[in-house]
């Protein structure tokens, strides 16, 4: 198989400071740690530079967003120049004033800033306010032709959306990359931890087979504290422990690789993009989708009345 054919994918698992300056700092050492190794495309976890700030709902965190394209891209643009790769790079934006999104931009090597996805679907759960900060995305569902492939971007909660990986799918992704931050409430660790991390694994292997490509999840690390200030809030359990296990899944659905749920990393891996049609020709789904009978997907409930 030709070089063309194949693509080195990078993916960067780690914990985050309160210091946005150093969180940024340790994401660009870890941009050249995977370059280094031969990473054409990194993604970075979801909100890189930050700690999770939606596990409360503060107005002073407002202060922490930015202009997509701005400083951080800017800094990427030339970081993705030097290293010659695409990074994708999850943002807290401000597009006006009182008007913010969770974004995530898109920076090619050759190119520079190329767009952005605007998170589409906003979760309201305890200890994950987005809803608080961020308006739903307009920009619909995107797909990029890169310096280094064709490649499209959703962000953590839309991973359990099948109507998401499909539509990004459908613009010719060969990949799907999902920036994310998801883990445990300590207290229900015990009894449903793994349950519920298995479920985030199997959602994202499914949107693999279902659309015949690579999935690429990037996960945060750690316990985070749900008030900075609290000094004992990992011993009680106050806070999100964020379960890394970042990886990649192959469009036959088998996990590539994966990272641990208790160690930072760089994971860097050769996907094969001949799989794509070795997939879609023996399970071809795309050709037997019935594009005629789906016009119940944009209603909210079909109601049997």
């Amino acid at each position: 198989m030709s070089s063309e054919a194949k693509r080195r994918i990078g993916l960067i698992q780690m914990r985050m400071s309160d210091d946005p300056n150093a969180n940024l700092e340790k994401a660009i050492r870890r941009l050249r740690e995977a370059a280094e190794r031969g990473a054409e495309v990194i993604c970075l976890p979801e909100l890189f530079q930050t700690r999770y700030f939606c596990q409360t709902e503060d107005a002073a965190r407002f202060d922490l967003a930015e202009a997509v394209p701005g400083p951080t891209t800017e800094h990427l643009e030339a970081v993705a120049a030097e290293l010659d790769v695409v990074v994708i790079a999850s943002l807290f934006e401000q597009r006006a004033r009182g008007l913010f999104h969770n974004t995530a931009a898109v920076i090619d090597c050759g190119a520079g800033y190329i767009g952005k996805y605007r998170k589409m679907h906003i979760p309201d759960d305890p200890l994950y306010y987005e809803k608080f900060y961020f308006t739903p995305g307009d920009l619909g569902f995107r797909a990029w032709n890169t310096s280094w492939g064709n490649f499209g971007v959703l962000i953590c909660w839309d991973q359990w959306y099948p109507e998401a990986a499909r539509l990004t799918a459908l613009q010719g992704a060969d990949i799907l990359f999902y920036p994310t931050a998801i883990g445990w409430h300590p207290g229900e660790k015990a009894e449903l931890g793994e349950v519920q991390r298995e479920a985030w694994i199997t959602t994202q292997r499914a949107h693999a087979i279902a659309n015949g490509c690579y999935v690429v999840s990037v996960n945060r690390l750690g316990f985070e504290p749900t008030d900075p200030a609290d000094s004992e809030a990992e011993s009680a359990g106050r806070g999100i422990e964020f379960w890394g296990s970042s990886f990649v899944a192959a469009p036959d659905g088998s996990i590539v690789v994966q990272a641990p749920t208790d160690k930072e990393g760089v994971l860097v891996v050769e996907v094969e993009l001949g799989a794509i049609d070795t997939a879609r020709t023996g399970w071809p789904f795309l050709r037997d989708r019935r594009v005629d009978a789906y016009e119940g997907l944009t209603e909210r409930f079909l109601d049997q009345e």
